[in-house]
């Protein structure tokens, strides 16, 4: 089987190797962010407000750090807003991180408003226009949504009919439109929420179980899947119906081994992988 290797993407300083990495996610304009804390959160009870470092790497190497005041999720995700602010929020909402769950920072490092998005978010990407997208795992039925940075609620998979529609697998933001491969069906998903004859656009799929898709042209990837196909590399074309497979490998490290715990981010073209201990990020590009 044909392996594919990442390509080295950006890598957190190794000055801030000594905190502790709570996430990190790579932003629409390719941009990759750290948030650290000083210690992993520790399990049981309500979270603290905490001050929390973001150490953000752009394509071309130079680093920039924001701090940021009394952050209360626990298990974060983070996104950096067009204005240069940052998007926290709390993966679950419950009491305390309800109302709370979403914190909106501006580019000093200061909260400006909360707002809550619902509880168990897979995915929060923000796209060129400072819309959060958020889809769901299977703890909440709300699938995938748009808000505004404000926390006004702009669109919403409820009429889609996008088939087999329980848990966000997979979501891609790239521009102003987003792409997911949803569990359980599986299809691939074109969201344009600004195209008004046609916003939902979809197509079916024979891959099972990816965890992150990049689409170019008339060209999709699949990364991820269950047991065995955990590290696989599936590619396929558009019909104007479905997916059609057209050949399978796997994606590995760039020095050769499989990623093993990682956390996945795609951008359009580009599925962004980052092993353990969660320093680097690695690239695979569709359009190269």
């Amino acid at each position: 089987m044909q392996k594919t290797a990442l390509i080295p993407y950006a890598r957190l300083p190794r000055a801030h190797h000594n905190r502790h990495v709570l996430t990190s996610t790579v932003d629409v304009f390719g941009a990759a962010h750290w948030l650290l804390a000083e210690r992993a959160p520790q399990p049981g009870g309500d979270v603290r407000p905490f001050d929390a470092l973001v150490v953000s790497v752009d394509p071309g190497g130079n680093v920039e750090l924001t701090e940021l005041s009394a952050v209360r999720a626990r298990w974060p995700h983070l996104d950096l807003l067009p204005d240069g602010g940052f998007v926290v929020a709390a993966s679950r909402a419950r009491r305390y991180e309800d109302a709370n769950q979403v914190q909106v920072f501006d580019a000093l490092g200061r909260e400006t408003l909360s707002f809550s998005v619902g509880d168990a978010i897979e995915h929060l990407l923000v796209d060129e226009a400072s819309h959060i997208w958020v889809g769901h795992f299977d703890e909440n039925p709300a699938g995938i949504r748009r808000w505004s940075a404000t926390g006004q609620l702009a669109w919403t998979s409820d009429s889609a009919r996008i088939p087999g529609l329980f848990d966000c697998y997979a979501l891609n933001v790239s521009g102003t439109a987003a792409w997911a491969c949803p569990y359980t069906d599986f299809p691939l998903v074109e969201i344009r929420p600004n195209r008004p004859d046609r916003p939902v656009t979809v197509w079916a799929n024979r891959v099972r179980g990816a965890r992150a898709v990049a689409v170019h042209g008339d060209r999709v990837a699949f990364y991820g899947g269950y047991g065995e196909e955990r590290d696989r590399l599936a590619h396929g074309e558009l019909t104007e119906t479905s997916v059609e497979p057209t050949d399978v490998g796997l994606l590995t490290l760039p020095h050769g081994p499989a990623p093993g715990r990682r956390r996945v981010v795609g951008r359009g073209s580009k599925i962004y992988v980052q092993a353990e201990p969660f320093t680097a990020w690695g690239v695979f590009d569709l359009s190269g």
